[in-house]
């Protein structure tokens, strides 16, 4: 099986202490006291601004990220957990609601949706989701922007955990591993 590898450093442009990572990690303080950019040699990742996996949200694949802060927008936050996306290769299947707790119209999804509103006139998105295969990424916005979650094989009954979202677009989690 492959492995995912990211290199955590201390400071911007993959300077001072390192910290190398291989799976899922939910509390880096215990290694670094802050952590600005990262090295993803190979895998996909969601890395936290919070430890245990909560707070901002964002996706990762093989690349340098020597100034990520910046780049996301995320003030003086910094990386405080991260999550291996374990590779998949299947057929992609989601059933994704109009309302909380699997009520309201459904529809059932195996492809990226750009936009919930022009493909579903769901003016307030999607609010409980069923994930039977594969991993997605879910946006605030249409058209993959603003605030991203992963979902991963489950039931999501209502998006009050992640902040009451609404979610306006979504797409598989298709990279390929190195």
């Amino acid at each position: 099986m492959t492995m995912g590898k990211v290199i955590f450093y201390e400071d911007r442009n993959f300077m001072g202490r390192s910290y190398e990572c291989t799976g899922d990690f939910s509390d880096m303080h215990s290694y670094m006291s802050r952590c600005h950019s990262c090295r993803v040699e190979s895998g996909c990742w969601m890395v936290y601004d919070r430890t245990n996996f909560m707070g901002n949200q964002y996706f990762m694949r093989r690349g340098e990220y020597a100034d990520y802060m910046n780049m996301w927008g995320w003030g003086n936050n910094c990386i405080r957990s991260c999550r291996m996306i374990p590779m998949y290769r299947g057929s992609y299947r989601m059933k994704v609601y109009e309302r909380d707790n699997f009520m309201g119209q459904m529809m059932d999804v195996t492809d990226d949706c750009d936009s919930f509103m022009d493909r579903y006139h769901w003016s307030n998105g999607c609010m409980s989701c069923h994930v039977m295969d594969g991993h997605w990424l879910m946006y605030e916005h249409p058209h993959y922007r603003g605030r991203m979650w992963y979902f991963r094989p489950g039931e999501y009954r209502n998006f009050r955990d992640y902040g009451g979202m609404r979610f306006m677009s979504m797409r598989r989690i298709m990279d390929s591993w190195y």
